[in-house]
């Protein structure tokens, strides 16, 4: 069976970050999601989704975004059954995100992002390599002419 999700949207507000008694971190948060059509009378909807995040991506949430930020969640569906104070039997769902991406560097980009602190830099993320193939002058070969 199948059961994944993938979204792009923008945070809600800031991620909230707890710890479970075992001292594992939890990240709650929302993401607005623009549907990709608009109503009759032209308006954008929006769809805000739950997600979860737990342990190192928990934290990375907590400690580099803030509501407005664009970011793409990879993750799955999950429905959660709980019963309130009052007795009430509730249902929730939410997106268990298994991989989030920091799609925006904090540029301005709409209400709620401006001032937002930029992306983190991750010092062992492998270099920018330019180009995969060396060129003419590296290599001493003309690889515009390669038979496939």
């Amino acid at each position: 069976m199948i059961n994944r999700i993938v979204l792009v949207g923008r945070l809600v507000a800031d991620p909230e970050v707890r710890y479970t008694q075992n001292g594992v971190a939890v990240s709650s948060f929302s993401i607005a999601v623009d549907r990709p059509y608009r109503s009759a009378g032209g308006e954008r909807q929006t769809d805000f989704i739950n997600i979860v995040a737990w342990r190192k991506l928990a934290e990375l949430m907590g400690q580099y975004m803030k509501k407005g930020r664009l970011i793409g969640v990879d993750g799955s569906l999950q429905m959660r059954k709980y019963q309130t104070k009052e007795g009430e039997n509730r249902t929730v769902y939410e997106v268990q995100a298994d991989n989030i991406q920091f799609l925006d560097r904090g540029e301005s980009s709409g209400s709620g992002s401006a001032g937002a602190p930029p992306a983190p830099s991750d010092e062992n993320a492998p270099p920018d390599f330019p180009n995969s193939t060396p060129s003419e002058s590296e290599s001493g070969e003309d690889y515009g002419q390669l038979p496939f």
